[in-house]
């Protein structure tokens, strides 16, 4: 009875979703933005993941006022709902009609990665619109696979798989042991790998994200230790006017001295110096400290 109430939930999912998208598509990019921002800000405070955003927030700025912290809530619900208008368009991203709305900074960065032939480590985290990140590295030439989480939901999940293979990146690796062990494949053969760091993990060790400590993925730091490979830090970031600004940072270097722990502890700290930098347009949704 259970599995059956949530098959069921899983599809009217799936239909309202399915029926916005076709939506938004014939009502063009800026309108739909507009109209999914007001609707997931007005229904966003309402589902079970929002307790879970709050008290993450808590977490995060314990000495902020109540107005701070719904400030953020509100941005990050605006930035769902922007998000989920520019699936319909995403492959417009990728081509000439918008690829102007995407100003570069560091794309020298992903020049010399190119030439070098020799494979890399990206490392973000789910700052608003993260499917752009992984779409431009690849259209800048370089061989890239990218690891995603399936969604829980079965008929959506297809759908999503297909949108980030046609159009942000085809070598997509799923979450797991599995998924491990091809990144390991592709990147021994010369492929570039980009992962969030963000999501908490069952395998990853506890290290300190915004004072408390969080599981946290040891992948990068260990491909560090392998390899002797460069980590490249990225960041999008929304403008007021809904442009983005993609960043590509210079490589962290690490010496043999440095320790998985003191890697992954760099790492989160980056991490957080981007969360600070517009906190609204990170995702608090998801269960990081537990």
């Amino acid at each position: 009875m259970i599995n059956l109430i949530k098959k069921i939930k899983y599809f009217l999912q799936f239909f309202v979703i399915s029926l916005f998208l076709l939506i938004f598509k014939l009502l063009g990019l800026k309108i739909s933005r507009l109209i999914s921002k007001k609707i997931l800000t007005f229904i966003g405070p309402l589902f079970r993941s929002n307790v879970m955003t709050k008290a993450n927030i808590d977490l995060a700025f314990s000495e902020k006022d109540q107005n701070f912290k719904e400030k953020i809530i509100n941005q990050m619900w605006s930035t769902y709902g922007k998000i989920l208008a520019e699936y319909s368009f995403i492959k417009n991203f990728k081509n000439q009609k918008l690829e102007k709305k995407i100003e570069v900074e560091g794309q020298s960065e992903l020049e010399k990665i190119r030439t070098s032939n020799k494979p890399v480590v990206f490392i973000s985290g789910h700052f608003d619109n993260f499917e752009l990140m992984a779409m431009h590295i690849e259209k800048s030439g370089i061989d890239l696979a990218t690891i995603y989480r399936p969604l829980n939901n079965h008929f959506l999940n297809p759908i999503m798989e297909n949108i980030r293979k046609k159009y942000i990146c085809k070598k997509q690796i799923k979450k797991g042991i599995s998924g491990t062990k091809d990144l390991l494949k592709y990147f021994k053969s010369g492929t570039s790998i980009a992962l969030m760091i963000d999501q908490r993990v069952s395998e990853g060790i506890k290290c300190k994200f915004f004072g408390k400590d969080a599981l946290t993925t040891t992948i990068p730091a260990q491909f560090v230790k392998k390899f002797n490979c460069q980590i490249i830090p990225i960041h999008i970031e929304r403008k007021k006017d809904d442009n983005f600004k993609l960043r590509i940072f210079k490589p962290m270097n690490f010496s043999k001295n440095d320790t998985l722990e003191s890697i992954t502890l760099s790492l989160n700290l980056f991490l957080e110096k981007m969360i600070l930098k517009s906190p609204g347009q990170w995702i608090w949704t998801h269960n990081r400290w537990k």
